[in-house]
Formats: C-alpha cells, structure tokens, sequence
C-alpha cells in the first residue's frame, strides 16, 4: 500500500488555464484554496490562443454578441447561457484588464481597445493583447497574480481520479513529480468544492492545435465518477494551420483582417461554400478547405494575406508578431507569401455537462473552460467566445459554490436526452497505441462522418479482451500510459455521440445523413452504474 499526503481545503481547483487561474483567485477571497496543474502554472491551451476575447464592450452590443453565439452554434447552443455569458463579458475583461493584460489600443488615440473582426461575428469585438498573444498575456497575468496570491499550488500533479462519499466529490488524488524518471507521490486533497478546469482533448486527433498536455484528464475522471457529459460529437476544427514542417495557428483574425483562401489554380473557393466566405463559422470553412484539398489532390490551400492593411494600421509583422516570427522561420513572409494551411483539430464544443455558472449533475463538482459543457457553443463555437467563456465560468463557480452549501442539490438537465454508456469506474491501460487511436479518429470521426467509418472507429477502440485496470497506488506507471487511458475513454465516448446522432449539425457532419434537424436537442452520456 502506498501512503499518501493528505491536504484538505476549502476548493480545490485542478487546472491552470485562464479558468482555473481565475477560479483560484476568485475563491481565496474567501477561503483555502489549492491549485494542482499537472505541468507548471499557465502551461495548456490558454497560452497558445492567439486571436483574442470576444466582448461586447462596444455600445449596445450585449444583444448582437448572443444572436452571432447563437447562430453559430446551429440551433444547439442554450439561449440562457448565451446570454450569461455575453451579459458579464464586458466586467469580464475590465478585470482582467486591471489584473495587468495589457490590451492592444486603437490607432486612433482616445478611442480605447482596438477591436478586431473574426468569422461569425456581426460587427468587430474581438480584445487582443500584443498583437496576435492575447493568450500568453492573458496566461501570464492571471499566473503572476496567483503567486503573489495565497492559494497553494502544487505543480506536477496529475490528475488520477475523483474522491466521493455518499454521492458527492469529495476531493481527488494526484500523482505528484515529473512526467518520465524521478520520484513521484501519492497526494489526496479533500475539498469542500472541487473545480475542473483541464481543458480539453485534441490529442485525440494527428493533426492539432493543441498543446501536448490536452489529453481529456478532467473530462475522464468525471466520467468514471457519475457525471454526465454532453455534445461530445461536436469537435471544433480550426481551418487554417500552417501546413510546413513546424505546423502553428494561423489566427482566424487575419482572415478578419481580410486575408482570402485560395486553391492551387488561384481560385477564392470560400465564397462557393457560404456569401461570408473567410468569414463563415468554422465548420463550413474547415469544410470548404477539406472538399478543395480532395481536388488537387491532398495538397494544402493557401492563406492570402499579401497587401493586407491591418485594423491597427500597422504592418502585417505588427499585428501578428507570433505568426509572422513562425512564418519566417519556415522561411515564409505573409505580406508576400500566402501561407499553405490545412484544418487541424482545435476545441472540443462538448465536455462536462454543467449549467452556465459550471455546476455539474454531482454535487460537490463544477467544471469551467474547454472542460465544460455549458451549452453556449451548441454544435459550432463562435470564434474568440473560448477564453471569453472560462474567464467568465471561471469566476462563477466560485459564487455558485456558495450558492450550492446554502442549497445543496446538482444541477438539473431536464432537456438532456440521456443514454447510460457502460463504461469501468477506473481508468483501465488503453489496448491501442495513442498514434493508432490520433490516425483512427482522424480519419473516421474527423471532419466528415459516416457510419461505416464509425463502426471501424468503435472496433478498433472497443477491448477485445478484458481491460487491464491501472492502479492509483503503481506511481512507477508513466504519465502517458494514464494519458492513454484517458484518451481512449474521451475516444469511445466522442464516437458513440457520433453515432448515435444520425443527422449533420455544425461541427458533426454525417456525409450519410447531410440534413439538419428542425428542432436539434442535446445529448449527454452517463456512465452506468
């Protein structure tokens, strides 16, 4: 038996994103909080964002930022939560502003913010900092403000599973040390509230913009402990990746700044798939890219940002320094040379089932961030509202933890069509290697789907003999093999909800059944008891 080190608190925040910086220093407002981050403090997606934080910080823009939510996401997004989350946005960044990101201004002096335009958007709305690192202010801010914080951080922990007692979460146990070599420990933190702030799962798929550490950790142990999850069918893919030897993002703001896709003969093909073009929501761009690239043989298409004259009126290199510094060093130079770019896998729209403040159906849980399934994406995210949403989630929950000791109970999903997926209650060693498993999904539950494809996937990820269960206690285990079971579980679960819903709505396109549905409703999966 291995022994543990037993720390108890008031929350417990597991993640370190900017929806778990701002849940922790939400909560030491009023109480002990401890932050475990499996890496070091804002290492994950928050860092990498590139684009900015869509808010309504313009006049009388609350109203158009939830129609544009809520157009984008199909028909599926919750009107409530939309309007939740357009509503707090402009306090949102004022806080963060005031916390030290350092939002780029207008090139007109005393106009405030500059205010950039992506796709879905009615009018521009998107807050950038530095340009095009928007996210690594934003990461940086919140981390700094941290650790001059009191909570306690434990880096280097990952996440093993949920502690429960009496059908509540009680806490969680980590494995604490580096990821490959050293010594690690057993820690056991019991909490009043745990939060889940993991992010998200695009190491299911070959081709991603998400960094190494996005591996499903949160979603998963949810999962084996009770929860519900939802609209896990509807995995966002980012249209344009640069496609050279060190793929990077390639910001949907320079196609807001008016940069055009153009196939191998030079045509601008966007405007066949949708009038908005470049700037139609990302699955129809994604898409449209896809269905080009079929027709000149696999090969990339080309991002056409040469002549561009950006909204701060400034150079290309200005605007988007971090672009511009990795085109140079594929040997590229946007202002004069389109950029060869291919979809990639980039946020996942469905997570774990909460309500717009991230309370989740266990009590004792909530879940902020790409985590989360709040309702606000639907089937198709609107460009910028990521970060916008674990911001604002992020703080909530730290309200709703209060709310929830005066009124204890979960969150109720009355709407939720709900099937029970057998499924262990503990991670079990994955059967398949994570290369098989990335190449699989890519290719059978990717952008385009169809139910012969799926019934492939779900062979391959379904055990042919009995599943071999990992144990918390075997810390000599690597990180990647819990990683892996992780992994498989998020996969299993991503195909099921792909086919079971046998329609096409944003993001999940069936290619066998192209047709929308009138009225769609959202799915959640439970594990079965």
């Amino acid at each position: 038996m291995t022994s543990a080190a037993e720390v108890t608190t008031d929350v417990l925040v597991v993640g370190a994103g900017v929806a778990g910086l701002t849940a922790a220093l939400e909560a030491a407002r009023g109480g002990r909080v401890v932050l475990a981050t499996k890496t070091t403090l804002g290492e994950g997606s928050t860092a990498y964002a590139q684009g900015g934080i869509a808010a309504a910080t313009g006049p009388d823009d609350v109203a158009a930022h939830v129609e544009d939510t809520l157009a984008a996401g199909a028909g599926l997004s919750s009107p409530t939560a939309a309007q939740a989350l357009c509503a707090a946005g402009p306090a949102a960044v004022r806080v963060l502003a005031e916390r030290g990101v350092a939002f780029d201004r207008s090139a007109t002096a005393g106009t405030g913010w500059a205010l950039g335009l992506e796709a879905a958007h009615s009018r521009p709305r998107i807050l950038h900092a530095g340009g095009d690192r928007t996210g690594a202010a934003v990461s940086q801010a919140l981390a700094d403000a941290v650790r001059r914080s009191d909570v306690d951080v434990r880096e280097d922990a990952f996440l093993l599973g949920l502690l429960t007692s009496g059908g509540r979460v009680t806490g969680a146990e980590f494995a604490v040390g580096p990821a490959r070599g050293g010594t690690r420990t057993l820690l056991r933190v019991h909490a009043g509230a745990v939060v889940l702030a993991t992010g998200g799962a695009g190491q299911l798929y070959s081709r991603t913009t998400n960094p190494t550490v996005a591996t499903a950790d949160g979603l998963a142990a949810a999962f084996r402990a009770g929860a519900l999850v939802a609209d896990l069918e509807f995995f966002q893919f980012h249209p344009t990746v640069a496609a050279v030897t060190s793929p990077f993002l390639v910001s949907e703001a320079v196609r807001g700044e008016g940069a055009v896709l153009r196939d191998a003969t030079g045509r601008r093909f966007a405007l066949e798939a949708d009038p908005r073009g470049e700037l139609a929501p990302r699955d129809v761009v994604a898409r449209a890219i896809a269905t080009a690239m079929a027709g000149q043989g696999g090969t990339p298409v080309v991002l056409d940002a040469t002549g561009v004259s950006t909204h701060l009126g400034r150079p290309f290199a200005d605007r988007f320094p971090g672009i511009a510094s990795l085109s140079a060093a594929a040997g590229l130079d946007p202002e004069h040379d389109p950029l060869p770019v291919t979809p990639a896998a980039h946020y996942w729209m469905g997570g774990i089932r909460t309500d717009a403040a991230g309370r989740t159906s266990l009590p004792g849980l909530w879940a902020a961030g790409e985590v989360a399934c709040t309702g606000v994406h639907g089937a198709n995210r609107l460009a910028s509202n990521s970060l916008l949403e674990a911001l604002v989630v992020g703080g909530a929950v730290v309200a709703d933890i209060a709310a929830e000791r005066a009124t204890p109970g979960p969150a109720p999903f009355p709407d939720d069509e709900v099937t029970e997926v057998p499924s262990p209650a503990r991670p079990v060693a994955a059967h398949v290697g994570r290369l098989d498993l990335q190449a699989a999904l890519w290719e059978h539950a990717g952008l385009v789907r169809e139910a012969a494809g799926l019934a492939v996937a779900t062979k391959l990820l379904t055990p042919q003999e009995a599943p071999v269960e990992l144990d918390v206690a075997a810390l000599d285990v690597p990180r990647a093999t819990w990683e892996d079971a992780n992994l498989l579980l998020a996969g299993q679960l991503l195909v099921a909800a792909a086919t079971a819903r046998e329609e096409s709505l944003g993001a999940h396109f069936r290619s066998d059944h192209p047709t929308a549905p009138a009225r769609p409703r959202r799915r959640s999966l439970r594990r079965t008891p």
